[in-house]
This record gives structure tokens, sequence and C-alpha cells, in this order.
């Protein structure tokens, strides 16, 4: 049942027309239709990948406005993270960027070419590459990880501190019996293999 409002029709929880589905109208309709299908997951799960696909966009804008993308700015972050002197192995940014040895060498190479890092070898192990921070990177990276960060506070500030820190700590947890019911500790960025 829809409400007339105007020249528009809304739902009785307030959303507009051509609204997408709620978690619960999917459940719904599936228990409408085919019952006894088990639907209890999509009340977490839907809103997971939906806020997933919010956050992530949000994100992409606000690295574009900055004049950086989503892999570099990891790539920099992995090395402001690491302190002084901020210099990582290729080895180590594969590692913590949870990325291929491949993935990492193309996220390096643009860096190097837009003189945010630079290679320099390494020491013990033959072959062993290390990056370190530009100034021009580090300043990048600290004045757009401000910028991140503060837009993702302001999206999350319709929760209390204290829901913010319960919410924190139970996806935590479930993120963990994900990784070990699929048998698969990497992550990616959303929506990447």
């Amino acid at each position: 049942m829809t409400e007339i409002s105007g020249t528009a029709a809304t739902t009785p929880d307030g959303r507009g027309p051509g609204a997408p589905d709620t978690a619960e109208d999917i459940a719904a309709a599936w228990e409408r239709e085919r019952p006894g299908t088990p639907v209890s997951s999509i009340g977490i799960v839907t809103p997971v990948w939906q806020l997933a696909k919010l956050l992530g966009d949000d994100r992409r804008r606000v690295l574009a406005h900055a004049g950086v993308d989503a892999a570099t700015l990891d790539l920099l972050s992995v090395l402001r993270r690491s302190g002084p002197p901020y210099t990582l192995s290729t080895r180590e940014l594969a590692r913590r960027c949870l990325v291929t040895a491949g993935a990492v060498s193309q996220r390096v190479a643009r860096g190097e070419r837009e003189g945010l890092i630079r290679r320099i070898p390494g020491t013990g192990r033959p072959r062993t590459v290390l990056v370190t921070l530009t100034p021009a990177g580090h300043a990048l990276v600290e004045a757009t990880v401000d910028r991140v960060l503060r837009r993702e506070a302001e999206l999350l500030d319709g929760l209390a501190p204290a829901q913010q820190d319960d919410l924190a700590a139970l996806l935590r947890v479930l993120l963990r019996t994900v990784q070990d019911r699929v048998g698969d500790r990497g992550l990616t960025q959303v929506g990447q293999e």
C-alpha cells in the first residue's frame, strides 16, 4: 500500500517511488514465494553489500577530488604507516597491500612515474627492491588521508561512539568467521578479484 503525497507515491516507511527493496522486503518476498527458504542472512548481507557500494563510491569521489586513485593511496598509506624512514620492500608492500607481486609492481611503477615514491636497491637478499616515499608522496598521503578519514567519520556520525565500537567489534568477528568458512584470509578492495 502506498500513500500519495503530492504527485509522488511513497511507501509507508517514506521511501519514494522506484526505491529499491529493503532487506526486509527481499526476505519477505522469498518467504512468500518459497516458504522454508533460509532468509535470515538477507538482513545482514544485503545492507553490508549496499554499504560497501555506497562507501566505495563515496571514497572514489573523495579521491578523485583529491587527484589520487585508490591503489596509489593504498601504496602511499602503507608506506606512511610503516613509520620513518617510510621504506618497505616490494614483497612487504604486496603483503600489506593484500595484492599480488605483479599488482604491487604496477603500483610502484605508477607511483614512481608520478614522483610519489622511489625505488632503491635493497641489501641482503639479491634482487630485493626497497620503496620509499618522496616528499611529494608524503605530502599527498598526509592531505588525502585526512580528507578520506574525515569524510568517513562524517558518514558514520549517525551512530553514537558506543554503537560504532559495538559495530566494529561485531564486524571483526563476522569477518574472521566468514574468512574461516570460505578458507580465504586474503582481502582485496571491494569488487576486485
